[in-house]
């Protein structure tokens, strides 16, 4: 039981981290901000397509929230600047300096994913980048090279691949010439009206005081949010994988150390890391693939055992804030390929009695089975969409009401321009934080269980005999 148990948990994460790869945070949004108007100046006459030498700065953005770079790095602002200018390729852009603090940018960032790994907003280690470049091939570097700084944007360039908001964009520009290693001035943002009459985020890095367009990698989301083929891949290893598999190989060795105990220990109480485990190994076990699966049990309970500690352990681990506030089990890609893994063993091993009680049900007159199969087989794919929401939605929430209760702390004093202020947000954020942080604790273990019984509920109707129900 404990091989298939390593075994299945291998092939999970190996799943998992694979889906990972594709993932793009759409998290950062840029919403109140009307483009044909900005802070009373007219911009409707201006041709928002191709947008180039028009002078901005007389403009008064301080309507815009912008985020303070902190950097210092050669006098360079390399915060993220909102629909400050449009331009094409090489048009002239002088970044804009804006200092404040931008709550929402600032949460959504913390739990957004990234190719560098960032502790406590100081240390960032570089991630190997994997880049698949259809003019190229396959690209091997660090992405040190981009020197990450506030808000993991990248100080620099490597070819034409930049780092913006810790995800690896690329300069589309045909005529960009770029090096191993060349200054990038800032970023920009700007929404563009597409020929469908919807809005499209464009984005720009600044390179040599001018704009180019950004393209960030492939995503394959059929278009939902916003994604698409591009010209290059990233199949490199994000700070959710790299956090998998550190949390992977912990319950590797936490369950190896468990299972020697047993051997060495036969017969005696236990102890270590043998008695937090075994008294949530039985739980799992006595009241929750039991009740369900009956006889079946042991057949799925390398799969529940697998889902629950994986979560739990995803869980706890975003929980400690200087170990990168990773947000794993936050992320829809994560959530979805778990979803999708409970979908298809619970389809694969359906009887011939939950597929007549899907496609025929019995003992029902016929006009209700017309209304009823519909509801059924909607039913087959809701169930994995409600695992998938319900465990990002609630890890999520739990991670931006702490920073939000964090970012008391600049709101009330003005981005340290108010001590008072700094003094007032210090004693809210506080005892607001704790509080928040035990129930997170308490969600962290709650989640992972609503997961794995819903799965075992799953497969229990899926496998449940006729006779049972008498």
């Amino acid at each position: 039981m404990l091989r298939q148990f390593f075994i299945l948990s291998c092939l999970f994460l190996s799943t998992v981290a694979f889906a990972q790869q594709h993932k793009h945070d759409h998290g950062h949004k840029h919403d109140g901000h009307e483009h044909n108007q900005h802070d009373g100046h007219d911009h409707s006459g201006h041709n928002h397509d191709g947008h180039s030498g028009h002078d901005h700065s007389g403009h008064d953005h301080s309507g815009h929230a912008h985020s303070d770079s902190g950097d210092g790095h050669d006098g360079h602002g390399h915060e993220e600047h909102k629909n400050n200018f449009v331009t094409d390729c090489g048009t002239p852009a002088q970044p804009h300096h804006h200092h404040g603090y931008d709550p929402t940018g600032t949460a959504i960032h913390h739990i957004s994913d990234a190719n560098v790994y960032t502790i406590m907003d100081m240390v960032r280690i570089p991630l190997p980048a994997i880049i698949y470049n259809k003019t190229r091939g396959l690209e091997f570097f660090s992405t040190g090279k981009f020197g990450a700084g506030h808000h993991d944007n990248g100080h620099y360039g490597y070819k034409d691949y930049v780092l913006y908001q810790g995800n690896i964009h690329r300069i589309t520009c045909a005529d960009f010439q770029g090096s191993d290693h060349y200054d990038v001035q800032g970023f920009d943002t700007a929404m563009i009206k597409a020929k469908e009459g919807k809005d499209i985020e464009k984005r720009y890095a600044i390179v040599n005081g001018k704009g180019y367009l950004l393209e960030q990698k492939t995503i394959w989301d059929a278009g939902l949010l916003g994604g698409g083929p591009s010209n290059f891949i990233d199949l490199s290893p994000t700070k959710n994988v790299v956090s998998m598999i550190l949390v992977s190989l912990l319950l590797f060795l936490g369950f190896r150390s468990a299972a020697k105990a047993y051997t060495t220990r036969a017969g005696e109480a236990p102890s270590g890391i043998q008695a937090y485990l075994e008294p949530m190994f039985q739980y799992i076990r006595d009241d929750v693939a039991i009740p369900f699966l009956g006889d079946k049990h042991e057949k799925f309970l390398p799969l529940l055992m697998t889902i629950f500690f994986f979560i739990l352990g995803l869980n706890l681990w975003g929980q400690v804030p200087f170990l990168g506030s990773v947000n794993v089990t936050g992320s829809l890609t994560v959530t979805a390929i778990m979803a999708i893994i409970v979908f298809i063993v619970t389809t694969i091993n359906g009887n011939a009695d939950y597929w007549k009680h899907i496609l025929w049900p019995p003992d029902t007159p016929l006009f209700v089975k017309i209304i009823l199969i519909p509801v059924e087989i909607m039913g087959m794919f809701i169930k994995p969409l409600t695992l998938m929401l319900r465990l990002a939605g609630n890890i999520s929430a739990g991670h931006i009401a702490i920073l939000s209760f964090v970012g008391l702390i600049f709101i009330f004093g003005k981005a340290g321009a108010s001590l008072g202020g700094s003094l007032t947000g210090t004693a809210l954020a506080i005892p607001l934080t704790l509080f928040m942080m035990a129930i997170e604790l308490i969600v962290a273990f709650v989640q992972a269980f609503v997961f794995t019984i819903l799965t075992a509920s799953y497969l229990g109707a899926a496998t449940e005999e006729h006779h049972d129900h008498h």
